[in-house]
């Protein structure tokens, strides 16, 4: 029997070298995102800065593009015989493989869940993915997606790998940079967390220039694999993760990525499904910026924890801002949507 691909392992030794040279790559096709410190948002915390970096401004509406776009580069240099690309997804590193993958003339093939985010789908085909539904969740999703790749010869793009940090943690560089350029220091960051290429890309960029900079990783309380596994210090398992906060909606971590953010992170937070949608509310009505569920539930993060963040400078990542409309009209209406 052949066997399937699995997540491809990791050492985690990024160099600054390698981190400059993902910012040129990404830069590319991605200009650098703002970040800007809202007093709105400041005030509504009781912190002396509330910066927010805004990854929902790349072109796929998320930060997952920079890690595509790196992982591509690198594949389609060293391996110039692949025949395409497969991978699983809720939605944003579908697209971020699409963009890249098509780009570089690659074809791609990309698998969600039944029930998947309508508008990610359609976004997802429109960067010219065939896109195969399949399971009832995430896990399922993978699964079948590692079956594609070894019946049709493609190249399985894993959730977590070294290229996809060092693409992702692009974000944290212009970060640190933009917000030490106007004078100031960042005492946490805020950051949510799915299958943790996000927060590794915080924790490499943080240690990279040799901050203090706590960095707190955030997931929703009904998908809390990454915050069971943070406690035991190892990988654990979940049986579910039923939350509308899809993008961090997983139940297998990564043993490496939590191995990392063992390491570097300061706690992983749990926030409820009323606590998520109503950092959607606090970003739109302080930031007038739309949030995602994933891409609010750090901001949730910092909501819950607003005692410890008193008159301190903070951050949190706004990773992206695809939400569906059904979505919006619910949360306008002061209602948490239900999964």
């Amino acid at each position: 029997m052949t066997e399937r691909p699995t997540e491809v392992p990791t050492d985690g030794a990024i160099t600054m070298a390698e981190l400059i040279a993902a910012r040129e790559i990404v830069g590319r096709r991605v200009p650098p995102t703002p970040q800007y410190a809202w007093p709105l948002l400041a005030a509504e915390v009781g912190a002396a800065e509330v910066w927010v970096k805004h990854e929902n401004h790349t072109p796929t509406g998320a930060f997952k593009v920079r890690g595509g776009l790196v992982y591509v580069d690198r594949l389609v240099r060293d391996r110039p015989d692949v025949r395409g690309l497969v991978s699983a997804t809720r939605g944003n590193h579908g697209q971020s493989i699409a963009l890249a993958g098509v780009a570089a003339g690659l074809s791609v093939t990309i698998v969600v869940p039944r029930g998947n985010s309508p508008d990610k789908n359609e976004a997802m085909r429109a960067w010219g993915a065939e896109l195969v539904e399949f399971g009832h969740d995430f896990q399922a999703a993978r699964e079948h997606a590692e079956d594609l790749a070894v019946e049709r010869g493609l190249e399985m793009v894993p959730s977590f790998h070294d290229d996809l940090v060092r693409g992702v943690a692009t974000y944290a560089l212009e970060l640190f940079e933009a917000v030490a350029a106007a004078g100031s220091a960042l005492d946490t960051v805020y950051v949510p967390v799915g299958l943790g290429s996000g927060i590794c890309g915080l924790i490499t960029a943080r240690d990279l220039l040799g901050l203090d900079t706590e960095i707190v990783g955030v997931v929703a309380e009904r998908a809390n694999a990454t915050a069971l596994s943070f406690a035991a210090g190892h990988a654990v398992n979940t049986d579910t993760a039923d939350t509308f906060v899809d993008g961090v909606a997983c139940r297998v971590p990564v043993p490496e990525a939590i191995d990392r953010i063992v390491r570097g992170a300061a706690r992983i937070v749990e926030v409820t499904e009323d606590e998520a949608a109503e950092a959607i509310r606090v970003l739109l009505r302080t930031t007038h910026n739309l949030a995602e569920p994933a891409g609010a539930v750090a901001t949730a993060g910092l909501l819950k924890e607003r005692h410890q963040q008193h008159g301190r400078r903070v951050a949190t990542v706004l990773c992206g801002g695809n939400l569906d409309a059904h979505l919006l009209v619910e949360l306008l209406a002061g209602r948490t949507p239900r999964c």
